[in-house]
């Protein structure tokens, strides 16, 4: 969806403030950590006194091996250590001018530590090796120590984290309160045990000293400059955050006992015969595993059902019948909560046609993608039709073109017609019932729960339009919205009570209040005639329990038409209109910061708080819906707008186990979930940050965050912005080994796929895309699966307001590349016929429609259109026929065609090693499940030769040309553009290669 903010209001950047976390934490050479501190940049000791654990070793005489830096090595076994006091021995040795040296040790009768072959460095100053652990001090003076006298005087036990670090010696250099710093380095830290070393220090009668860590070589953690405070007792220090009265990290944690606490705010809801239950997430000191919903009432008895989110739909429940719920919360010790109080519902009546809908559950790199805007595409009954409040402000109402025009009956009509593309997957906009001023597109959100009236008619319902698609072996990808609202909130979360003044000026917008009246989008409201009715929205005074700020005084601003524009009039996120237990309570000021996933894009898209469970247990609710109605997937809308965390915690796992529980585990790994995340950059990473770039999100998460969800999100931005994007994993899913398919590993994939933006914003050049779609692969999870395509409702490549106006041999080259590279090739409706190509894509209210890339299409189908198979239609009349002889129709017919028939080009790894050519390579699947081996060679309009192939008979798809590779090399010939080659290794019975597929046309030939 394509969103321009209405203002944008100075704030910090939240990716430079994310920047700076690491600036100075580990530095060489620090400047001084503290007033008083003496840390300098170097050591200037010119001598070591090297202390060497002799317990584990039990050695008879131990010999200290050295070089000096820059020097030469002692003669063989080395000097002489002498005794130090129990379990250790000492050398000095005297270095000179050198600032270290390399030590191993032996003793003397073959028998050497030699660190693992590597040598041990030593620094200056007294320094120890303990087991293959390096530190900085002098274990016999601290040994003197008397235990007790140190406990009288106050200890502090300091426990320092070396996982960020990777530190293998660690020294704490430190400065007991109203004392002296400590000799630099510092005392050496002891191991711990994994990821932590430890020290505990007499403080005298200090309560607290300033503390700084190092690895003795010149690297410094001191808390960015400022030092660290730690005070008496046991306190841990870890990626800079200081815990005091801590918990030994390290002690053997006690078995888990607790139980979780009640599930509070438990609620449920009945449609007909399903019900809803949502309650509030339960607290547990080590965590919530799952819950445990137990369901009383009918004929059934009791029912028990594992769930992993915060929302549990129940269908197929008795007609009115009451049923109760309660709650249980489990821990992943097993340790179960009380009960919570019992939420009882009422079932009303069995619907008479119940939801048939199961998804189809193949695999979606199967299926090419047709993208429609359903109140664009086919009018199918005028009855449903809405212009809205700017149907004649907009100029729609000249040209008869109201915004609402196509329909699901439309669309089912002309599913043929997407089916004789070859397209077999359908992506449809935003179903649910939307409430703004322009709002055919879906994405305003009014009531999720609930299917828009103006886009179903008698016998075409949404249930029918999928059941329809189904039947023909199409899939359908429902459009949803998880970032935000309409303007006027979501029905069933939260609904303002007002937003405007309703004055003689402003009569014709807020109309008389009607409490009889429900708005549904279709509906005619008798007293304004309006199916847009906004009377539930004014008041002519205060209203009680107003929490917007100046409610009603008038403003220096006017409107369009020169209307007084009063406070509160219009949403506003800073004004206390929206709670923020619902929605975020600002505007977005960086699109490439933390506040990106925070506030609002823009004012009639209200910006729900996605890190809080009521808006989760909502919307989990609500598409939960879908699924059971049997859609094959969603595309999700803004999704770059909500944080990864919550993705990967709350609703991706929800749709999983929402798909598993209805229709199984295959239809789960087959439910196909595609994210906009969008990027209008040529960069890999989106201006370096990782947080906005589509690719971040095909990853779960990679280490564990607060268990808040608000808490979490800050904490996972800021630590990835930190590892930046050289840190960030990597894949080898979508590329061949050699000639050879391997398994792909999705174990640390988050269930989201992505529409591929560098290639989108590329495609001005096919060549260029397809370098850029390269150069980006190894970091998503798969980029198999990525959903690719020229143009779109948002915008053309290069970030065109336009629709692609490239020229049909461009275009045609662009297919043949999408058609056969990796990923999913998608196509805009119209884009087959080049429809409104150069045209403004989307202009709002100040144009008519039919001039825009949003055109409606419905004109270009009329008539009668059969498919009897993917890309073939057996029969077509009318303005139809016209449509399906345009030559790129043609072109995408049987580039469908092909690419059904080789499953390489479908789901396969691919690689350009040993490959001249400009748009050259190599795909291979393979599934020994099913006995699928497909190798082939392609090339997009230019020449090609390929190198270490193997050996065998070559068919190519387009021109039915056979070549018989002997020794590893085929070289094909320039076949022009938009043109292509696919040479498919012959590999016998059902991988035979098929050969010439279907008719040449203007293209392919």
């Amino acid at each position: 969806m394509r969103r321009t903010p209405v203002r944008l209001l100075g704030r910090p950047a939240a990716a430079a403030v994310a920047a700076t976390v690491m600036l100075g934490l580990l530095t060489p050479a620090p400047e001084p950590p503290g007033a008083g501190s003496a840390v300098p940049a170097a050591a200037s000791e010119s001598s070591a006194i090297v202390f060497y654990y002799t317990k584990t070793k039990n050695w008879s005489s131990y010999k200290l091996h050295y070089a000096p830096d820059g020097g030469s090595w002692t003669t063989v076994p080395g000097v002489a250590m002498e005794p130090a006091c129990t379990d250790w021995v000492k050398r000095t040795v005297d270095l000179g001018g050198a600032s270290g040296l390399s030590a191993t040790f032996n003793n003397g009768a073959g028998v050497w530590d030699n660190n693992a072959g590597k040598n041990y460095a030593l620094g200056t100053g007294a320094i120890t090796v303990k087991d293959g652990v390096v530190a900085h001090s002098d274990p016999c003076a601290e040994a003197g120590t008397d235990p007790e006298e140190e406990e009288e005087a106050g200890t502090a036990s300091v426990y320092y984290s070396t996982a960020t670090v990777g530190w293998t010696t660690t020294n704490l250099h430190y400065q007991p309160a109203g004392g002296s710093w400590t000799t630099v380095p510092g005392v050496g830290m002891e191991p711990a045990c994994t990821g932590w070393v430890r020290k505990t220090v007499g403080l005298g009668a200090a309560t607290s000293m300033l503390a700084t860590f190092n690895n003795g070589n010149g690297v410094w953690d001191n808390n960015n400059g400022s030092n660290y405070t730690l005070p008496t007792g046991l306190t841990t220090v870890k990626d800079r955050k200081v815990t005091t009265g801590a918990k030994d990290p390290c002690a053997t944690e006690a078995p888990d006992t607790e139980a979780p606490t009640a599930p509070a705010e438990v609620t449920a809801s009945a449609d007909g015969v399903s019900a809803v239950v949502t309650w509030e997430p339960s607290t547990d000191d080590r965590g919530v595993t799952k819950y445990q919903v137990t369901r009383a009432g009918g004929t059934k008895g009791t029912v028990v059902s594992d769930v992993g989110s915060t929302v549990f739909s129940d269908t197929g429940l008795e007609a009115r019948t009451e049923y109760r719920y309660t709650v249980r919360a489990v821990d992943a010790a097993g340790n179960v909560s009380a009960a919570s109080a019992t939420a009882t519902v009422t079932t009303g009546d069995k619907p008479t046609a119940p939801a048939a809908g199961k998804p189809l559950g193949t695999d979606p790199r199967k299926d090419p993608i047709y993208f429609v805007l359903t109140a664009r595409f086919n009018d199918g009954d005028p009855t449903n039709n809405r212009g809205g409040s700017q149907h004649t402000k907009s100029g729609n109402a000249a040209n008869d073109d109201p915004m609402f025009r196509g329909d699901f009956k439309g669309l089912i009509e002309k599913l043929d017609y997407i089916k004789g593309l070859g397209m077999s997957a359908v992506w449809i906009t935003p179903v649910v019932l939307n409430r703004s001023d322009y709002d055919y597109h879906g994405y305003h959100g009014y009531d999720f729960y609930k299917v828009d009236a103006r886009l179903e008619s008698a016998g075409a319902s949404y249930q029918d339009l999928i059941d329809a698609a189904h039947a023909k072996g199409m899939k359908i990808y429902q459009d949803v919205v998880y970032n935000h609202s309409s303007r006027w909130g979501a029905k069933g979360l939260f609904t303002p009570k007002t937003y405007g003044v309703r004055d003689a000026q402003w009569s014709w917008y807020y109309d008389e209040r009607n409490d009889g009246f429900e708005y549904d989008g279709l509906s005619v409201e008798t007293k304004s005639g309006k199916s847009y009715y906004n009377g539930d929205l004014w008041s002519t005074a205060e209203p009680a329990g107003n929490t917007c700020v100046n409610w009603g005084t008038p403003t220096q601003y006017t409107s369009p038409e020169g209307y007084r524009i009063y406070n509160c009039q219009w949403p506003n996120p800073t004004s206390g209109m929206f709670p923020k237990a619902y929605y975020h309570n600002c505007w977005i000021g960086n699109w490439e910061g933390e506040d990106s996933r925070s506030c609002w894009l823009h004012d009639d898209l209200a910006d729900f708080n996605t890190e809080s469970a009521p808006v989760q247990n909502y919307l989990i609710g609500a598409y939960d819906k879908y699924i059971d109605m049997g859609v094959d997937g969603f595309r999700v809308d803004t999704a770059v707008h909500i944080p990864r965390t919550t993705w990967n915690r709350r609703f991706l796992p929800a749709i999983q186990e929402r798909v598993t529980q209805r229709f199984g585990a295959e239809a789960a790994e087959n439910f196909f979930v595609f994210g906009e995340v969008a990027a209008f950059v040529n960069d890999k990473w989106n201006r370096g940050s990782v947080n906005h770039s589509a690719q971040f999100y095909t990853w779960k998460e990679r280490k564990e965050y607060d268990a808040d969800d608000g808490k979490a999100a800050l904490e996972m931005y800021d630590y990835e912005q930190q590892q930046g994007t050289a840190s960030q994993p990597t894949s080898t899913n979508a590329f061949l080994n050699g000639n050879s398919y391997h398994t792909p590993d999705h174990s640390k994939f988050s269930g989201m796929n992505v529409i591929d933006m560098r290639m989108h914003m590329n495609f001005g050049d096919a060549n260029n895309a397809y370098s850029n779609g390269k150069d980006s692969d190894d970091s998503y999870n798969d980029a198999t699966y990525n959903v690719v395509y020229v143009d779109s409702h948002d915008y053309g490549p290069n970030k065109s307001s336009e629709r692609y106006a490239g020229g049909t041999d461009a275009w045609a080259e662009n297919m043949s590349l999408m058609w056969t590279f990796r990923g999913i090739p998608t196509l805009y409706y119209g884009s087959e016929t080049e429809f409104q190509a150069g045209k403004k894509i989307d202009c709002g209210p100040t144009c008519p429609l039919a001039t825009t890339g949003r055109a409606y299409f419905g004109d270009h189908l009329a008539g009668e259109v059969r498919a009897s198979d993917f890309g073939t239609v057996s029969s077509a009349s009318g303005a139809v026929a016209g449509t399906l002889a345009k030559p790129l129709v043609k072109h995408v017919q049987r580039l469908n065609q092909i690419r059904r028939a080789v499953p390489a080009l479908q789901m396969g790894q691919y690689s350009t090693e040993g490959i001249t050519g400009s748009m050259a390579y190599k795909r291979r699947y393979t599934d020994s499940a099913s006995g699928v081996d497909s190798f082939a060679l392609v090339t997009v309009t230019g020449g090609a030769t390929y190198t270490g192939i193997p050996d065998g008979t070559y068919k190519d798809a387009v021109t039915g040309d056979t070549k018989v590779v002997s020794g590893g090399t085929l070289t094909v010939a320039a076949p022009g553009k938009g043109n292509l080659r696919v040479y498919v290794l012959d590999l016998g019975g059902s991988n035979a290669a098929p050969g010439k597929i279907g008719t040449a046309g203007p293209y392919l030939k």
